[in-house]
């Protein structure tokens, strides 16, 4: 199978209404902002979900979620063990993992590898340890999501547990806290994909197929307290597929050339040609 002949960008615009979409541990788990007090979703966040519908639609991934995975892997060492096992640290460690994980191919991913009494290496890593590390660059970059207007974040005071100790007994210290959402607001997300660097990887044409195919359907069994259902929706995906491995401009142009206003409304100026595709969202 051939990588990525075309060099590909895309952007998704999603709505969020009365939700949480990507809370701050460090910050209460209040929505995030920025200093202007735009709302913003992490890459990491986003590629969590993507990774999550590839896993749905049957791909193999690497970097599972502990309620959807699909082996009996208690880590990543483990995982990576139980399908590599004594290649993982060799020279065929990165041509291995990509073939069998397709988000390691598209993201890619790094294997933290540390040696042993006898010297041979293991997964870990040990403060002190003198093993090396496995990095595999990705060619699909996703960037993360920012609001096109500043938000307002509404928080309520609320019963997080009750007594489990009969009639009576004292309530812990913990009962009562605190949820935040987002009112409303229209977030955009970029992403590209880079055909020098599939070709180091093994990302195909059909991988970025697959990534296409879920981005509309992002927030599809992705609903939780923070995030009901129907509270977060994706509203449409820009795909701009260039003529060449090089492309007839930089990602950073072609990002410009979309604007998208407060309500989720999507404007597109002409850029080279090149001639955005524009899928509804699930």
């Amino acid at each position: 199978m051939s990588t990525l002949q075309n060099k590909i960008d895309f952007a998704v615009i999603l709505r969020v209404k009365n939700a949480n979409p990507n809370g701050d541990p460090l910050n209460g788990n209040r929505p995030r902002t920025d200093y202007e007090n735009r709302g913003e979703m992490t890459d990491v966040c986003i590629k969590r979900k993507i990774r999550d519908r590839l896993q749905e639609s049957g791909h193999a991934i690497f970097v599972q979620s502990d309620d959807r995975k699909t082996d009996d892997a208690k880590s990543l060492k483990a995982r990576a063990e139980a399908a590599l096992g004594n290649k993982l640290g060799s020279s065929e460690t990165v041509k291995l993992a990509c073939e069998r994980w397709l988000d390691v191919r598209a993201f890619g991913q790094l294997f933290a590898l540390k040696a042993n009494k006898k010297g041979k290496k293991e997964a870990g890593d040990d403060e002190g340890d003198t093993g090396v590390s496995i990095g595999i660059r990705g060619p699909v970059t996703v960037q993360s999501a920012f609001s096109v207007a500043p938000i307002d974040v509404s928080s309520v005071q609320i019963t997080k547990s009750v007594s489990g100790e009969g009639e009576g007994k004292k309530r812990g210290s913990d009962t009562m806290g605190m949820k935040h959402r987002v009112d409303e607001g229209v977030y955009v997300s970029f992403g590209s994909m880079n055909p020098q660097l599939a070709e180091r990887t093994g990302f195909s044409d059909a991988d970025a197929d697959a990534i296409k195919q879920v981005l509309p359907k992002l927030f599809q069994n992705d609903e939780s307290a923070a995030r009901p259902s129907g509270s977060m929706e994706v509203l449409k995906v820009v795909w701009w597929k260039h003529k060449s491995k090089a492309g007839e401009c930089s990602s950073a142009k072609v990002h410009r050339t979309l604007n998208v206003d407060k309500d989720g409304n999507v404007e597109l100026a002409k850029l080279n040609n090149l001639v955005p595709e524009i899928i509804e969202g699930f």
